[in-house]
């Protein structure tokens, strides 16, 4: 399947926040291409991508984190050995790179992705340039990060529990992680894919996966009976639900519609 192009308007359209920075849109448009060639070449793994990094970018707006970094001052684990090494080293990039060790691996991995001929900063010996705050760096360090813990391997599963374990090493916002991952599969997903768990669903069909639809619906809020079948009642509601939420209403349930409806 092709990857799917970002446009800023799709950025602003899946951020909670109603001011997204040009610089923010901008730079993830402009430099887009880097996301497919560091492996993350499938629309379901560039939904779990989108997902974290609007989390982790404060629903992208921000590529610094907003805690001094004093916190971190004396973690071995991050690498901060040095006096001052916790501010020095907070968190920067659409995923927070955070700690000595890891701004070393950021340009490490950056360089080896990229290959030579490409000057990328020494974000670990000049912290302080704030170059990971910029793009495309901004937007390499979370590639690389990704590329280094394997997370598309849970992306593949669409296992945001993993995913979200992988990025931030605990469930911290695991709610709107999830909730930010329905958003982006409304997005970039095709309408009339399959979901990895439910097929595409539409008048006519029956079975255990319309009674999961039909108890969703239920549960958004829709007078329906989970009875299996995907009858008249079942497909007005469908195509409510879809107008509601700005899908396409044409009453098939592909992978954007189970998406948005399974997070109500």
């Amino acid at each position: 399947m092709a990857m799917p192009q970002i446009t800023a308007a799709q950025i602003r359209q899946m951020s909670l926040s109603r001011s997204v920075p040009n610089r923010i849109a901008d730079g993830i448009v402009n430099d887009q291409g880097f996301i497919d060639q560091g492996g993350i070449n499938t629309p379901l793994r560039l939904c779990h991508f989108m997902a974290q990094c609007a989390v982790e970018s404060a629903h992208f707006t921000v590529t610094l984190e907003f805690a001094s970094g004093q916190a971190y001052e004396g973690r071995l684990d991050l690498g901060n050995t040095q006096p001052g090494d916790g501010p020095r080293f907070r968190g920067r990039g659409l995923i927070q790179t955070t700690g000595r060790t890891n701004y070393g691996h950021a340009r490490d991995d950056i360089r080896r992705m990229l290959g030579n001929g490409v000057n990328v900063p020494d974000f670990q010996r000049e912290p302080d340039n704030q170059q990971l705050e910029q793009f495309p760096w901004a937007l390499l360090g979370a590639i690389v990060y990704w590329q280094r813990r394997d997370i598309n391997r849970h992306a593949d599963r669409d296992d945001v529990v993993a995913v979200t374990r992988a990025v931030n090493g605990g469930l911290n916002g695991l709610d709107e992680r999830t909730r930010y991952l329905a958003r982006a599969k409304s997005i970039w997903l095709g309408a009339g894919s399959p979901s990895l768990s439910h097929p595409v669903l539409q008048q006519g069909a029956s079975g255990p996966d319309v009674s999961d639809l039909q108890n969703a619906l239920i549960n958004a809020g829709f007078r329906v009976s989970a009875d299996g079948i995907f009858g008249q009642h079942t497909d007005e509601a469908v195509r409510a639900f879809q107008a509601a939420h700005g899908l396409t209403v044409d009453g098939i349930v592909g992978a954007r519609t189970w998406a948005m409806v399974l997070q109500r």
